[in-house]
């Protein structure tokens, strides 16, 4: 059985550890991001990949992007004797490139893209929206539940909030990609928009190209 997933807030700030130790031969440990812990569980759920085992890394990594590259390595270096493979599950994530360059190193595979707004809507669909959409900020599910911790405070909107016409002034609408179909998520989202001050839009990713790079791992 896939283990639970923690709370959104231990997900942000500690992530996840596999629960499985010493996995043996055929069995492959994802490195993903924390805020794509609830995705990846739900697919393996779905699929019966029980082969495929996780590992989250804190997903407030975000919030300082030149510490993704280095936590990636760590982790794929502690585990990389104990799996037949390990795949890591971050796309660029603003890392400019050295995420890729790092693991081209280590000789693992990642997923696509250039951040899980990309892969959730389909990697293709989105460069093809992006001349149109660049007034647009993005949020996934884990980004609703968790607005406050990487969009209010880091950004400091809630001591100062007349930042907003400083950072959101040149955006139009919100997207909430959406992976799962829950009104409660869609209202949160609503409200996003609403604070922000922007035009509100609910697009249905589901998983999008995570879902076949997974797959691919069989």
């Amino acid at each position: 059985m896939p283990p639970a997933v923690p709370d959104d807030d231990v997900l942000t700030s500690r992530g996840m550890g596999s629960g499985v130790a010493g996995s043996g031969t055929g069995r492959i440990l994802l490195i993903a991001c924390g805020a794509l812990a609830r995705e990846i569980l739900d697919l393996k759920r779905a699929n019966g990949w029980d082969h495929l085992d996780l590992q989250c890394l804190p997903a407030n990594l975000h919030l300082w992007p030149d510490r993704i590259t280095e936590a990636v390595e760590v982790a794929v270096k502690a585990h990389r004797e104990e799996y037949s493979q390990i795949f890591v599950v971050y796309a660029d994530c603003g890392t400019g490139g050295l995420l890729a360059a790092r693991c081209a190193e280590l000789g693992v595979e990642m997923v696509a893209g250039p951040h899980c707004y990309s892969f959730f809507e389909g990697n293709e669909a989105f460069a093809a929206r992006s001349e149109e959409e660049f007034t647009a900020f993005y949020l996934t599910d884990f980004l609703v539940r968790q607005f406050d911790a990487f969009v209010w405070k880091p950004m400091g909107l809630d001591r100062h909030p007349e930042l907003r016409d400083m950072i959101f002034g040149n955006y139009e609408k919100l997207v909430y990609q959406a992976q799962t179909d829950d009104p409660a998520l869609d209202a949160k989202a609503q409200d996003c928009a609403a604070r922000l001050g922007l035009a509100y839009e609910r697009r249905f990713t589901g998983y999008g190209d995570l879902a076949g790079a997974l797959a691919r791992l069989g």
